[in-house]
C-alpha cells in the first residue's frame, strides 16, 4: 500500500537534532511543534492539518499550554510529522517499511531542500533587494503569472487560511522574513495550477493568489522596491480580475496607488486611487475608504486643495459606515487607526496642523501597541506639522528620535523616504543636523 506524502514531514536534519530527541523522549509535543516551526519553517496550520489537530491547539501547545496524552493523538502526530515509532516508544509505523528510495525518503529530502531554499532566500533578501534576492522575486512572480493560465486542482482551504494569517501584518517579524515566507509559499502553491479543476475552485484559487500577491507587493513597497511592488500588484490585479471579485480588485488598485504616492509620483497615485474608487462603487467598503484616503493624500501632494479636502470628507463618511469586518485591523481591512494615519498625511501636507495633530493622537490612542513602522510614520508626520508651524528644531528632534529608534530592518524604504523628505525641507534650519546624522548612520 502506498502512503501519501505528508505536508508537515520533519526533515532528516531535524530528526537528528538532540533537542528534538529530548522532546520526543518526554513526549513534549509542544516543544516538537515549536522546533518544527522554528527550525524547519513548518507552519502551525500545516502541522494541525497533518496531525488532525486544530491550529489553535497546536499554537497553544507550542507555547507550553497543555499536553498530548492519548495514544490515538500521539500516533496521529507520529504519522503526520513522519516521526519513526521508535522515537516515541511505538511500534514501527506502516509507512516506515518503505525502502530508502521510497516517497518517505524523498519526502525528507524535499524537506531538507526546502529548508536550504528558505535559508538562501532569506540571506539574499537580508542583503538587499538586488542580485539573487531580486532574481528570486522575479522568478516567483513570473511563475505565478504563467500559472494563472493553467487549471488548478486541490483543496484550497489551507491556502485560504494561510492568506488570512498573513493578512494580520508583520506581527513583529522583519519585512524581509515575511517576504521570504510569502515567496516560498508561492513556490508550494505551484502544484495547485497543474490539473483540471471546477470553476468554483478556480475562482477560489485566483482569489487567494490575488491576496497573497498583493501582500507581497505591500512588503516590497515598505522595503522601498517600488518597481517590483508595481509588478506584484499587477499580478494581484490580474488574479483578482479573474476571480470576479471587484472589491478585491479595487483593494489592489488602492494599495498600488500608495507606491507612487510614497515615492514621488502623486499624479500617478491619484489616477490609480480614482480607478479604485470607480471600481469600488458608491457602497461603503474597506477598498472604497482606502481609495478616498489615498486620493486625498495624492491631491494634497499635487497642491489640489479642494479635491483633497473633498476626498478627506468622503473617506470620513465611508469610515462611519463600515462594518466591523470591513474595519478589521488587517491588510485587507480599513481600521480606524489606519484611517487616521492616512488623514494625518493629507492634513499635514495641506497645512491643517490642528486637525493633523488630532488625527495623529487618535491613531496612537486606538492601539496600545501600534506597529513599529506605524508609530514611526505618525511621529514623522507630527514632525512635519511642527516644521510647518515654525518649529524646525523640534521637528528634527522628533523625527530623529522616531527614525533612530527603529530596528535596522525598518530603517529603509518608506520610513527613510518620509524622514529624508522632511530633512530636505528643514536642512538649513538649526538642529537639522541631528536628523541628518541618523539618516547617514542608517545608510552606512
Amino acid at each position: 500500500m502506498e502512503y501519501p506524502l505528508s505536508p508537515a514531514a520533519l526533515p532528516r536534519a531535524l530528526l537528528a537534532d538532540p533537542r528534538l530527541d529530548k522532546a520526543l523522549q518526554r513526549r513534549d509535543f509542544g516543544a516538537v511543534f515549536a522546533l518544527a516551526h522554528e527550525a524547519a519553517d513548518i507552519s502551525y496550520n500545516k502541522i494541525a492539518e497533518a496531525c488532525g489537530l486544530k491550529a489553535e491547539r497546536v499554537g497553544k501547545l507550542a507555547r507550553g499550554d497543555g499536553a498530548v496524552t492519548t495514544l490515538a493523538a500521539i500516533e496521529r502526530i507520529a504519522d503526520g510529522l513522519r516521526i519513526p515509532g521508535r522515537h516515541l516508544g511505538l511500534a514501527a509505523r506502516p509507512w516506515e517499511s518503505r525502502t530508502s528510495a521510497s516517497p518517505a525518503r524523498m519526502e525528507h529530502d524535499d524537506g531538507d531542500d526546502r529548508m536550504k531554499r528558505r535559508n538562501l532566500l532569506r540571506g539574499a533578501l537580508a542583503a538587499g533587494l538586488t542580485g539573487a534576492g531580486a532574481a528570486a522575486l522575479t522568478a516567483a512572480r513570473q511563475d505565478l503569472d504563467s500559472a494563472l493560465t493553467d487549471q488548478p486542482t486541490a483543496d484550497l482551504s489551507y491556502w485560504e487560511s494561510t492568506a488570512e494569517r498573513y493578512g494580520y501584518g508583520y506581527n513583529g517579524k522583519a519585512p524581509t522574513k515575511v517576504l521570504s515566507d510569502l515567496v516560498l509559499d508561492f513556490d508550494d502553491m505551484k502544484p495547485l495550477f497543474t490539473a483540471s479543476q471546477t470553476v468554483k475552485s478556480r475562482t477560489r484559487l485566483c482569489h487567494v493568489t490575488a491576496q497573497m500577491a498583493g501582500m507581497t507587493a505591500i512588503v516590497l513597497h515598505d522595503l522601498g522596491d517600488h518597481r517590483e511592488a508595481h509588478a506584484w500588484f499587477h499580478t494581484a490585479r490580474r488574479a483578482a480580475g479573474e476571480s470576479g471579485d471587484a472589491g478585491l480588485h479595487a483593494w489592489a488598485l488602492a494599495r498600488e496607488a500608495m507606491v507612487p504616492l510614497n515615492f514621488g509620483a502623486p499624479a500617478a497615485a491619484a489616477d490609480l486611487a480614482d480607478r479604485s474608487r470607480h471600481l469600488a462603487g458608491g457602497q461603503p467598503s474597506a477598498a472604497a475608504a482606502l481609495a478616498c484616503a489615498v486620493a486625498a493624500r495624492a491631491y494634497a501632494a499635487q497642491g489640489n486643495r479642494d479635491a483633497a479636502l473633498t476626498a478627506v470628507a468622503e473617506a470620513e463618511q465611508l469610515m462611519d459606515h463600515l462594518t466591523p469586518q470591513q474595519a478589521a485591523d488587517t491588510w485587507f481591512g480599513y481600521p480606524e487607526q489606519k484611517h487616521h494615519v492616512h488623514l494625518s498625511q493629507a492634513l499635514t501636507i495641506l497645512g491643517e496642523s490642528k486637525r493633523a495633530y488630532a488625527t495623529q493622537s487618535r491613531a496612537l490612542e486606538l492601539s496600545r501597541s501600534p506597529s513599529l513602522m506605524t508609530r514611526a510614520l505618525i511621529s514623522i508626520d507630527r514632525a512635519s506639522c511642527l516644521a510647518h508651524d515654525g518649529e524646525p528644531e523640534e521637528a528634527a528632534r522628533v523625527a530623529a528620535q522616531a527614525f533612530g529608534e527603529l530596528p535596522p530592518a525598518y530603517r529603509t524604504g518608506l520610513t527613510r523616504t518620509r524622514a529624508l523628505a522632511l530633512y530636505r525641507t528643514i536642512r538649513t534650519a538649526p538642529g537639522a543636523g541631528q536628523l541628518r546624522d541618523v539618516l547617514e548612520a542608517s545608510a552606512a
